[in-house]
């Protein structure tokens, strides 16, 4: 029993150098095998011959999802901008349309006025005041056709001077109208459907004194 426990002693204290050996090379193969594991790990993937290319990156759901919404936009944004086109079109046509129509129906409104005139120009006779009369009737005819279109003549004698109204052109002194009174009409005014259409050229009076005042202060 003495010498088992000895000699087994003496196996563990002097191992045998042919089982370390074998021992080592394990050691370094299991080394070996695990760096190149490692290697093919990081090498690059093997591309196929003749696939050189890139390949995209497949797209996450998400991003498909927007870029359909936003295309989505883009062709509903391109529809509305083509219906305001159209809008436009069709407004700017029926403007053009309605003022057409309306200089068409006063042309044809002043017809009957151009025939009544184109008769007296014929036959004017012998007689003036006959042809002067003749005259008046047509000038009447046509402010009639006129009053039913909106114009207006405007009263302008004995009325309080009016700028918006008005334009004055000249002064009149020693009357007994009111200063900045209209006492002379030049040139009638109109209105047309409310609106100046045109002003009335007038003469407004003014007091001596004052017309004197500034005589005097343009002499000095």
């Amino acid at each position: 029993m003495t010498d088992e426990k000895h000699k087994l002693e003496e196996r563990v204290a002097d191992p045998d150098p042919e089982n370390e050996a074998v021992e080592r090379t394990d050691d370094a193969e299991v080394k070996n095998g695990a760096e190149e594991q490692a290697a093919e790990g990081d090498a690059a993937p093997e591309v196929p011959p003749g696939d050189t290319a890139e390949r995209p990156p497949e797209e996450k759901p998400c991003c498909a999802a927007e870029k359909a919404r936003a295309e989505e936009y883009h062709q509903r944004m391109l529809r509305l901008q083509a219906d305001f086109e159209n809008f436009r079109r069709r407004t700017r046509q029926e403007k053009e349309e309605w003022f057409r129509l309306a200089a068409e129906e006063f042309a044809q409104a002043l017809l009957p006025v151009l025939d009544n005139f184109d008769l007296a120009m014929a036959s004017p006779g012998a007689d003036l005041e006959q042809f002067l009369t003749g005259m008046r009737m047509i000038r009447r005819q046509l402010m009639e056709t006129l009053n039913a279109q909106g114009l207006e003549p405007l009263t302008s004698v004995g009325q309080a001077f009016d700028p918006a109204r008005h334009e004055a052109v000249g002064q009149v002194t020693g009357t007994e109208h009111p200063d900045d009174t209209v006492v002379e009409e030049l040139r009638r005014g109109y209105l047309f459907r409310g609106r100046v259409l045109r002003p009335a050229m007038v003469r407004v009076a003014k007091s001596k004194s004052e017309s004197d005042s500034e005589s005097g202060g343009n002499t000095e």
